[in-house]
């Protein structure tokens, strides 16, 4: 068996039915749970993003979301929606925007919990956070043992993920809309992307949250500027793109009917992929900002997926449906073999779907147009990823390493990831799509895994969190968060800052018989959050 063969089989396992299964029931349990808190938290999301807070420790709400969004919005919302189109048909469309609502509760609950359990860097003073700090803290006075254990199999995974399995996809994206578009080498993309990448992951997380607060919404805004002029022009097209859409959802289409299943599983697949509701990355964004009580950054990250599939999606989905650049195809391998169920008029079926197809979606607008803007957006959109994919590295690595007494060790072990992404950027850059593809499939997979299955057994802190806030705003007051007045345990960096705000300046005879709680009388609004 090849290596590529090796490749398609695990994806295989890992994205079979049950998986799929398990994002969708997962978003409609959390979002019951939630009382659907992606529809009714929309003013408080809002707000958030307005009027988040920031310190010199931690990053704002907004540069949390750009974050965020550096990891979302990438090749999977240009090269990911034309696969799905591709080997779905335009049904995945919906699948791809169910899995979005769905998954903004499920990714409310993560990233709450990550902000719950985060810690302080001792090196860098910087949070950290994520799925393994909050696997092993939520039951750590029930099951040390096993909690431990799941974190560091997370972390594990994620650095594997996140330093070899993942980046190769965006590179490859980058180097080839390149070479389509100008006839760039791949090596020489591939050497660019290496030292632009080393200068900003070596400055840290600050200036990881800087770029992207500079760098995606311009890129983001942009991309969909451009989808809304092919949208006007092609006006009469929208009852065609949204029947094509809904028919091939639910097997009543004439020619993309019997492929029901694989809209499903290719919707589902490339909107995790996309947007990564569920998959453990949000959290690690989540739990870098600086906020007053955790549920505020659960209502950011879940907007973030909004605006991935809800709007850059659809805006790729609709560029490439409304021209009728596209294929169709029976065969679900990529690259694309076997005849065509259906080739859009003036289409080339031997266009490998990717980011070919939109190009071609903007070449009918303006010719010649479409492979530059292509390329540039993408070499955004995918190299913002890319810093994002490290940052997630990184945090999993120093989850591993936080143990070890030697801080010259831990620094050792950070310049061995910088340079390992390093070299995975490069080698994804100049190697073929569809290794990369499988690669990135089974990294997010694999992740999605673990952290759904995972949330569902620890999901009450973040549950307690939201009720806790909405009581809090009935009150009239920014809510604050000590986790012990819910009995949440080992959140210790809630407790130190607890502590701080309630009894700074005053005395014990001043506090009693108060509201004690950080937020309450005795602190009252508009105090400030003091370092801890």
């Amino acid at each position: 068996m090849s290596f590529a063969d090796m490749i398609s089989a695990t994806n295989g396992v890992i994205w079979s039915i049950p998986l799929v299964a398990l994002c969708l029931l997962a978003g409609l349990y959390f979002s019951i749970r939630t009382g659907f808190v992606q529809v009714r938290a929309l003013p408080e999301m809002i707000k958030q993003l307005i009027g988040g807070e920031k310190s010199a420790d931690g990053t704002s709400s907004f540069q949390s979301l750009t974050m965020s969004l550096a990891n979302r919005v990438g090749m999977g919302n240009i090269g990911g929606v034309a696969t799905a189109i591709a080997f779905g048909g335009p049904g995945a469309v919906f699948w791809m925007w169910t899995v979005a609502f769905l998954g903004a509760a499920t990714s409310f609950i993560e990233s709450t919990l990550g902000q719950i359990y985060k810690e302080k860097d001792p090196d860098t003073g910087e949070y950290r956070g994520g799925p393994a700090y909050y696997f092993e803290k939520a039951y750590q006075h029930k099951a040390p043992g096993l909690s431990l254990a799941f974190g560091v199999l997370f972390a594990f995974v994620t650095i594997l993920a996140m330093s070899f399995f993942l980046p190769g996809v965006q590179a490859n994206g980058v180097s080839s809309a390149m070479s389509s578009a100008w006839g760039i080498p791949t090596w020489v993309t591939a050497l660019a992307m290496v030292i632009l990448l080393a200068f900003i992951v070596i400055g840290g997380v600050k200036r990881i949250a800087m770029f992207a607060a500079y760098v995606v919404p311009p890129m983001a805004i942009l991309y969909i500027l451009a989808a809304l002029l092919v949208f006007f022009v092609n006006f009469d097209q929208i009852p065609h793109v949204f029947g094509e859409i809904f028919s091939g959802a639910f097997g009543m289409h004439a020619v993309y009917g019997a492929i029901i299943g694989l809209a499903i599983k290719w919707g589902v697949q490339r909107g995790i992929y996309s947007n990564e509701a569920g998959q453990g990355t949000g959290p690690h964004h989540a739990a870098a900002a600086e906020v007053s009580h955790p549920a505020k950054q659960g209502f950011v990250q879940a907007f973030s997926v909004y605006i991935d599939t809800l709007f850059v999606c659809t805006a790729t989905a609709f560029i490439i449906i409304s021209t009728d650049m596209y294929a169709v195809f029976q065969d679900e391998t990529f690259p694309a073999e076997g005849d065509p169920l259906y080739v859009g008029e003036g289409f080339t079926a031997d266009v490998e779907p990717g980011p070919g197809y939109v190009q071609a979606g903007f070449d009918t607008f303006v010719p010649g147009f479409g492979a530059s803007f292509v390329a540039i957006a993408l070499t955004f959109f995918a190299f913002t990823t890319i810093v994002a994919y490290y940052y997630m590295a990184e945090v999993n690595t120093v989850y591993l390493a936080r143990r070890l007494k030697n801080p010259l060790l831990r620094r050792a072990l950070i310049r061995f990831l910088q340079g390992l992404v390093l070299i995975s950027v490069a080698y994804g850059a100049v190697t073929t799509a569809g290794s990369a593809w499988g690669l990135g499939d089974i990294g997010v997979g694999s992740m999605a895994w673990l952290n759904i299955v995972g949330i569902l057994v620890v999901q009450g802190p973040a549950l307690k969190a939201l009720k806790d806030y909405y009581q809090q705003k009935k009150q009239g007051i920014d809510p604050q968060f000590d986790p012990r007045t819910l009995g949440i345990r080992n959140a210790e960096f809630w407790e130190l800052r607890a502590d701080g705000r309630t009894l700074q300046g005053r005395t014990g005879e001043e506090v009693a018989g108060t509201d004690a709680r950080p937020g309450g009388p005795v602190d009252g609004p508009g105090t400030g959050t003091p370092r801890v």
